[in-house]
């Protein structure tokens, strides 16, 4: 499997390419501020097609990209339901003080827009780009974060947690939309159920395991989920 990854925008929000291998079809996830071109250069290296925009989130710093991309290549963008509307208006969701405050980083009129084509995403595996990508419903963050997984052909698993995980941290609740106790349940019923080898690479920050943050994450204390051996 092929997993590119860089920082984009202001808020360094991680964007991620994902294939089967070289030459193939390929996703790419949470394309936010500046990640057109940093995208392309991906795709020309590594002779990708693009199928299809994930969005782990509404947020501005993980979609600003999300149309202009989509729409460059005619393919749609995945996003569940509730956190659909922040396609057109990403600083919905960051409350008007923090929106006013980033207006000048993020004029409304470029790229806040809603993609021509939307599919709304429910729980359960999505078939795209030749990759069997399971959905899994982990608001928190946002009433519609979602944290994806994957397994590749040498065994390993990835969890892309957008806002939901982070190495040493968990996502904010303190913007529209978020609830402290329904992200602690996601993480709880969701992603501490996950094997400890499983690779998270968040939205933010270093890549690290569920077993290192399982172990050494303060904010997931008390949160008690056994973790999951085997196959």
């Amino acid at each position: 499997m092929l997993v590119a990854g860089f920082a984009a925008g202001v808020f360094q929000a991680n964007c991620y390419v994902i294939a089967g291998g070289e030459g193939a079809d390929c996703v790419i996830v949470d394309p936010g501020q500046d990640a057109a071109e940093p995208v392309g250069r991906t795709l020309r290296e590594h002779r990708l097609n693009p199928v299809a925009v994930l969005a782990t989130h509404g947020h501005v710093d993980h979609v600003y990209s999300a149309a202009t991309i989509a729409d460059a290549h005619t393919i749609p963008a995945y996003i569940e339901r509730l956190d659909r509307e922040l396609l057109s208006d990403p600083l919905k969701g960051l409350g008007p003080q923090l929106a006013e405050q980033l207006a000048a980083i993020f004029p409304r009129q470029q790229a806040l827009r809603e993609p021509q084509e939307v599919v709304e995403l429910g729980e359960g595996p999505l078939d795209v780009a030749g990759l069997r990508v399971e959905v899994d419903l982990t608001p928190g963050h946002t009433p519609g974060s979602v944290t994806y997984r994957l397994s590749t052909e040498e065994g390993g698993r990835l969890a892309l947690t957008g806002d939901t995980l982070f190495a040493g941290s968990i996502g904010r609740t303190d913007l529209p939309g978020g609830d402290m106790d329904q992200l602690r349940r996601s993480l709880r019923e969701k992603v501490l159920t996950l094997p400890d080898e499983t690779v998270v690479l968040p939205g933010h920050g270093g890549t690290t395991t569920i077993g290192r943050e399982r172990a050494a994450n303060p904010f997931l204390a008390g949160l008690h989920a056994a973790p999951v051996t085997g196959t």
